[in-house]
This record gives structure tokens, sequence and C-alpha cells, in this order.
């Protein structure tokens, strides 16, 4: 008798531990879609693209803190979502994507195409099922793979093959029984005391953490030690919030970086490093910081990355274990160590008091200051609301938004890819619905894939989406102007942005005055489902981050 391969593995799935799977149906997909949708405590979400599907499981597995799930059918299924696999590896987000092949007995198929060189050109992991002998195996491989690795992988089945009938003897054992048990990482006590000399040896001190210090303690443990050392609080970009309200927090290190976190870095002789990967971003390729003052811990330290050296020192340890270890060795040397007062406290103040920039530029009349705007936002939104910072232009003005705790403010931007704010936004409200989700974007990555407006007002998601609209690509023709060309190409004009959300059955409303944020953000809150705000900005701020790149050339 036996089960069909498709209901074989979607129980694998669920065994797997997963609950929720976003999915776009095709043929290559639907059987085995049906069959997990019938599985007590399992959720389905469907979406209208195939990218938007594998970047809601992206965001969902960042807030969640587990694999991810996506679904799409073969051949155009797979190709449509190679930049959300190319962003997700570059992010270190683990997910398993079942997608369908073409048939693998049959002959001639419009949709057939080669999954393997797609999705390993991405930098994803591509587990093809051919045999139904060995179902259980592949499944598990991929999700071994995820797990340990923090890497996309991609199933590929021939949806023939996943109709075939099959005996299965033994029950599945899911891919966590497999995962070795090896203990924490304690640091050797040698190079323990060789990091104690580089502390001893510093008298202005950063303490930097990144995604390797979210474990049980690892954050508690950097508050100590930066309070003992007398140094600075910051944090990467994915990590911001990690110190909200600590009085030495100078918010987020990085290109994205206020001016006055840059000026305590390159004030700082010791950087410590805590589960960063310093792979450039944390200190914009060396420009804020060198690394030869930096000292790095790490379960798996890198010397070097992206062409360039990350650090001078190394201490290879969990986080909390390493970081509670130099505090021990600072204790235990003699004589008692001491560190001076360099104005930790004073830049802490600085960076929520002064301006990201103080350039003046001319705003045009009925369009707002990008900068002003997120300060507004900032001002009137709960501080414990779940935001999302997405790509493009305006990403930067976005991230300047303070003192919101860890782990409520997503920044997934590794690609540089504009288009995912939607379903980042929508991940994240899937992983939190009984958050709001506030969504920062601009107008050209909302139009990539609008069509997932639909998707969020049938979920019923509460996610208030400011779109920041200056009616064109906003890095393009900064660009352009800067080198006398002509900026047309990057020019869309402003479209109705708030008609288009009330057509898909979103509240809309249009915004050209600061002082009608608080108003709406509040009918927000006391409304259902999602609202969307067409924020008019000049299309004359230009963001630091790119009038640096400007000046570059």
């Amino acid at each position: 008798m036996g089960k069909p391969a498709y209901r074989i593995l979607a129980e694998a799935f669920v065994s797997e531990g997963v609950d929720t799977v976003f999915v776009l149906t095709g043929d290559g997909n639907m059987y085995w879609e049906a069959a997990y949708a019938e599985a007590e405590g399992t959720r389905t979400i469907n979406v209208r693209h195939e990218h938007a599907a594998v970047a809601m499981a992206s965001a969902y597995s960042r807030v969640a803190d587990r694999v991810g799930v996506a679904s799409v059918t073969c051949g155009p299924g797979v190709t449509q979502i190679s930049t959300a696999l190319a962003t997700a590896v570059q992010a270190r987000i683990p997910l398993v994507i079942f997608a369908g092949e073409s048939p693998i007995h049959g002959g001639w198929y419009n949709q057939s195409i080669d999954l393997g060189p797609i999705v390993t050109a991405t930098g994803a992991r591509y587990v093809p099922i051919h045999s139904t002998r060995r179902l259980h195996d592949c499944t598990r491989e991929a999700f071994h793979i995820a797990r340990t690795e923090n890497v996309p992988v991609v199933i590929g089945v021939p949806f023939d093959l996943q109709k075939e009938k099959v005996e299965i003897a033994a029950p599945y054992r899911p891919s966590t029984d497999f995962v070795p048990d090896c203990g924490p990482r304690w640091p050797h006590p040698d190079y323990v005391a060789r990091a104690v000399e580089t502390l001893r040896g510093a008298a202005r001190i950063v303490v930097v953490a990144g995604r390797g210090a979210r474990g049980p303690g690892a954050a508690e443990a950097c508050i100590r030690l930066a309070e003992r050392v007398n140094g600075a609080l910051a944090t990467t970009l994915p990590m911001r919030g990690l110190f909200a309200g600590h009085p030495h927090d100078i918010g987020s290190a990085g290109s994205f970086g206020h001016p006055v976190t840059d000026a305590a870095l390159a004030e700082a002789d010791l950087i410590i490093a805590v589960g960063a990967s310093l792979r450039g971003y944390t200190s914009d390729h060396g420009r804020i910081f060198p690394p030869d003052k930096v000292l790095q811990i790490d379960a798996a330290p890198m010397g070097y990355a992206r062409g360039r050296a990350t650090a001078a020192h190394f201490l290879a340890a969990d986080a909390k274990l390493g970081v509670e270890a130099l505090l021990a060795g600072i204790e235990a040397s003699a004589p008692a160590p001491d560190w001076a007062d360099w104005g930790v406290a004073g830049y802490a103040r600085r960076l929520r008091t002064e301006p990201i920039d103080t350039t003046e530029y001319p705003v045009e009349q009925g369009t707002l200051d990008p900068r002003a705007v997120i300060r507004a936002l900032d001002a009137a939104l709960p501080k414990d609301w779940g935001c999302v910072n997405s790509s493009g232009h305006s990403s930067y003005f976005s991230a300047h938004m303070y003192d919101r705790p860890g782990g409520t403010f997503l920044t997934i931007r590794e690609f540089g890819a504009i288009g995912n704010g939607l379903g980042y936004a929508a991940g994240m409200a899937a992983a939190r619905p009984d958050v709001p989700t506030v969504l920062l974007e601009g107008d050209g990555g909302l139009m990539v894939h609008i069509q997932e407006l639909e998707t969020i007002q049938l979920a019923g998601w509460k996610i208030l989406i400011c779109v920041l609209n200056d009616g064109a690509y906003g890095a393009e023709i900064h660009k352009l102007r800067a080198d006398g060309l002509s900026d047309a190409g990057g020019v869309y004009g402003r479209n109705d942005l708030a008609r288009m959300a009330e057509g898909f059955g979103i509240r809309g409303a249009v915004v050209d005055r600061l002082d009608a944020l608080p108003g709406l953000i509040a009918e927000f809150e006391r409304g259902q489902g999602a609202m969307l705000l067409d924020i008019q900005i000049s299309d004359e701020v230009v963001s630091p981050r790119m009038a640096m790149n400007i000046r570059k050339k």
C-alpha cells in the first residue's frame, strides 16, 4: 500500500518542528502543500510572488530564531527566488525551501531547468530528492545543513516522483537528533591572560556586540565588562537595541552609524567585538576603526574576510563565557587595573540629542525632510513595536531610531536588494502577531512587490507601512546628479500610493505635514489590520552615507 511521497515529505517537515510555511502554489508543490496543511498545528501563508515567500521566511527565521520554511513550484518558481536566496546566504539565515522539479520520468517539459546551478550560484545549498528510498535521509540532511551552517537549502523533488506510493519502515528522526551536543566553548586560559594584558594596555574601550551575543546572559556580561572598564557599548546594525536605555549605549557601529558613534569608535584605542563577524560593515571596511585595535571574541574567529584583516587579537569562546573570563581575569590580575572616565556618557547623550546630519538642503513645498520625518516617527511610535528597516537610499535615515529594545528592529540588507520590505514586515508580523509591526520603506522598494499588500490584508496583520516617497530611486538620482547626468531614468513621479493601498483593502493616507503623524499613528493603533502612510519627502536631501560615497568618486 504505502503513502504518496509528498505526504511522507510533509510529515517529515512537521517532525522537524515546522509550524509555518510561506507558499506560492504550483504544479510542483501543491500536493506537498495540501498534505502539510492537513497536519495539526501548522499554518500555511499563501503569497503572490515566490521571492516574497522566501523573504517572509527569512524574516520569520530571524525574529523567531528558528529555521524558516518556504515552498515554490518548479522552473520559474525557483528562478524567481534567486535574489532572496543570495540575500539569505549573505545574512547567514537558515532556511529550507521545498521546491518542485519537472517530472523525472517524463519527456520534454516546458518548465524544465537544472535547479542545481541556479541555487548554488547564490551560495545556497541544493539537495535533490530523486529516489523514494531517500525521502527521509535527504530531508534530514537539508534541515541539518540549515541548522548547523546557517545557510538556505533548497530541496528539489520531481512532482511525478512526489505522487509515487512508498513504504517507510522506520519513523522519521529529525535533524535535531544529529546536531552534535559539544557544550559551550570555553576560552583557553593562556589566551584569556593575553587578552587581559591587551585590556590593561588600553585606556578607551568600546564593546561592540554582534549576533553571536544574542544568547542568554551574553548582553548582561557585555554590560558588566563595559561598566568595569569605563567603556562604551555599541552593536552591529542587525543587533541594534541590545543595550537600549543603558547610559553607556552609543548606538550601532558601521556604515549606517551616527557621526557621534563614529567619533567614539575613532577615539577608542581598543574595540572588543563580541560575536561580531567583522566582515566589513561594522568597521565600514576599516574607515571607522582599523583591525589592529580590535579584540575579537567569537566561537569561530575570522582573521581575514572580504579582502581585509578583521582583527589583531582573538579569543575563541562563546560570547558569554569569553566576556566573563575577561572579567574574572581583570579582577585576578595584580595590581587591579583602573580605567579613567573618557566621556562615554557624553557620547551616549549626544547620540540622542544631536542630528545625524546638519547639511542644509532646499526642501520643496509640500514635501518633508526625511531626517525630520524619522525624528517625528521615532517620537510618536511606541518603543516596543516591531520595526523593519528595508534597503535603498531611505534606509539610512530609517536606521536612526533609538532606544528600541533588542530584537524589535529588523535589518536584513546584506545583498543590497530593494523590494524586500513588505516580505520582511510580513515575516516579522507572522512571528510576533500580538505586537504591531512598522515597515520603513521607500517608494521604489514598495513598488517592486506591492502585490504583497494583498497577502498582508488577507492575513489581517497589524502592519504600519511608512513609505518615504520621493517619487524616484533615491540612490540613483543622487549619483546621476553628482556626475552631471540626467536623472530621468530614476524618476517615476509621486504615484498615489495611499489609493493603491486602499485598492488592496488597506487604509491609506498621504502625509505632507509632520504634525499629522501622531494622529495617524493613533488611528492605526485603534483600527484593525494594516495601514499605509504615503509620506512625501524631498528628493533633494542626500543621506550622509550617499554624500560620502559621492565625494569619494
